[in-house]
């Protein structure tokens, strides 16, 4: 299996520092980071690695609930997945992701909702990226529509 990088290239301190991030291996982009945005309510045009972490594991989660739905007979029309991933004081110092909140919705003829849920869970804890994050509660919402 590959292996994926990124890179950052960071500059200054962290509250007055600023670094990019570079989707390596893909080159789809280069993003700017900094502290006081990730800290921030509003992100005003920086990422962070709270929502680099919400982007891959919904991507992941929707590819590993969308082979679990065809296992189980369904045939995924559309799955609209969203990670919120949070950010909060650590009580041992610093910070941690706090939680994880998966939300899915999904339109797959040949399931009911007791499957879909079935599948939905299964998914939660099969995706690599859920597997990798096992110290943080994750949450999940799905729904058929």
């Amino acid at each position: 299996m590959p292996t994926r990088t990124a890179r950052t290239a960071w500059n200054g301190s962290l509250e007055e520092g600023s670094g990019q991030v570079e989707l390596t291996s893909s080159k789809v982009g280069t993003y700017d980071v900094s502290f006081p945005k990730r800290a921030a309510e509003d992100a005003g045009g920086t990422t962070s690695p709270e929502e680099l972490i919400a982007a891959a594991h919904s991507s992941c989660y929707a590819m590993q609930l969308s082979a679990l739905l065809g296992q189980a007979g369904g045939t995924v029309e559309s799955l609209d997945v969203t990670a919120d991933v949070s950010l909060g004081p650590d009580p041992a110092g610093g910070f941690r992701i706090t939680g994880i909140a998966l939300k899915v919705r999904g339109e797959v003829p040949g399931l009911d909702a007791a499957e879909f849920e079935k599948a939905a869970q299964a998914a939660k804890e099969g995706c690599p990226v859920s597997k990798a994050l096992t110290g943080t509660t994750i949450t999940l919402d799905a729904a058929l529509e």
